[in-house]
């Protein structure tokens, strides 16, 4: 018999500031390190129109000088540091992360505050920033895979969600320096703004030590996204190449919904590992395509599945068919082999996960954004154990995929599936 492992289960503490802030903190008293995650409600999704890429833009600009740091000596304090950092932008937040020994976190704290609420936007650094951005833009152009992925998500999505996170050419190079900043007051703001800390420090002096950097944070009214109809164009893009791409997806329940485990479980078993249904059945036994996967996308209001295939122009149709056909099969349901193959990845997935205070820090803040609350590492470990082919086939048997969304990428069109 195996045994079930021991997960570290530290209470996670939270603090909601006056000004719609919330402090995360989950102490691991045996690590050395300590690591946090700030997330500032400024993604693609309130972008103007006419200006995609623009919260990107912001992103980059206010790591160039922040309070009494220019741009240098900001980047040289973070390294003197130690900070291993990383900065996204996704569909509602612009997210900031760091890592560093325990006694440097205080430090770090310090700057990141300065960076998102005393940052210079220097005006003449304004054209390397977009150049920076383009880079970003052109290299997504120059990736087949990436461009048919991009379109599905515009396809499948509502506006705003189904934006691409990197904006276009024509938004990054019209925007101002003006509309940068104007952008970052508006949306760099505590009410909607988590900070999670996992790690070793003191509660207490980490309370104190963000009340006194972020506490008189000014709170920013704002008006919620409205959903628009994404535009109607042809599923298919002209590419000139042998290879073709494939993208297809549908819509399945959130993080927050209570079924959110059953589904998440069927893409695992649809795709993830070399054991899985698109593997297996697309390029192992018919050897169709170079690459196949599919993953769940969520956003707090709602979730894809994103399927996409990679192959040659010749074998894209029955790519396209085989492909879809396993997507429809897996409302047939699932095996108990299929489920322990995949319970096996997920356990590892999690103890993974307690040693490393960079992914606590990351899913303690994901799960206040969708749900509300923190939920510890063993709460989750039951959640798995809870899974069964039973439980999985009866959420598919009500909840088939269905309504697919197209895309594709190829030198001629597919015909789609019906």
């Amino acid at each position: 018999m195996t045994a079930s492992p021991v997960y570290h289960d530290p209470p996670a503490r939270v603090h909601e500031f006056a000004n719609g802030l919330v402090l995360l903190a989950e102490p691991i008293p045996s690590m050395q390190s300590a690591a946090f995650t700030l997330m500032t409600p400024c993604g693609y999704s309130c972008e103007p129109a006419d200006r995609l890429g623009l919260s990107g833009l912001v992103c980059d600009m206010v790591l160039r000088g922040a309070g009494r740091r220019d741009s240098r000596a900001l980047i040289n304090d973070l390294e003197n540091l130690g900070v291993e950092r990383g900065e996204s932008v996704g569909a509602s937040q612009s997210s900031f992360s760091g890592a560093t020994l325990a006694e440097s976190l205080p430090e770090a704290l310090s700057i990141y505050a300065d960076i998102v609420r005393r940052p210079h936007l220097p005006a003449d650094q304004l054209e390397a920033a977009q150049q920076v951005c383009l880079q970003e833009i052109r290299g997504v152009e120059d990736e087949p895979g990436q461009r048919v992925m991009v379109e599905l998500r515009r396809r499948t999505y509502p506006d705003p969600w189904g934006r691409p996170s990197h904006g276009d050419e024509a938004g990054v190079m019209a925007a101002t320096d003006a509309e940068v900043a104007a952008h970052w007051r508006h949306n760099y703001r505590p009410n909607g703004s988590i900070l999670a800390v996992a790690g070793n420090f003191d509660w207490d002096r980490l309370l104190d030590h963000v009340d006194d950097l972020l506490g008189d944070w000014p709170a920013v009214a704002v008006e919620p996204a409205i959903d628009r109809d994404p535009a109607d164009t042809s599923p298919h893009i002209e590419y000139d190449s042998n290879q073709c791409h494939i993208g297809i997806a549908y819509a399945t329940v959130p993080y927050k919904h209570p079924d959110y485990m059953q589904a998440w479980a069927a893409v695992g078993i649809l795709s993830g590992g070399m054991s899985s249904r698109l593997f297996t059945e697309v390029r192992e036994k018919r050897g169709l395509c170079y690459t196949v996967s599919a993953s769940l996308q969520t956003q707090r209001e709602r979730a894809r599945v994103l399927c996409y295939a990679g192959t040659t122009a010749e074998r894209a149709q029955e790519t396209l068919d085989v492909t879809y056909a396993e997507l429809v099969r897996l409302a047939d349901g699932v095996t108990q082999a299929e489920l322990d193959r995949l319970k096996a990845r997920i356990k590892s997935s999690l103890i993974m996960q307690q040693e490393s205070t960079s992914a606590r820090s990351s899913a303690i803040a994901r799960d206040w954004f969708h749900l509300g609350r923190v939920r510890t590492l063993e709460e989750i470990s039951d959640l798995v154990d809870a899974l069964t082919a039973e439980t999985i086939s009866s959420y598919l048997a009500a909840n088939p995929p269905s309504d697919f969304t197209f895309a594709t990428l190829g030198p001629t069109p597919l015909a789609i599936p019906t």
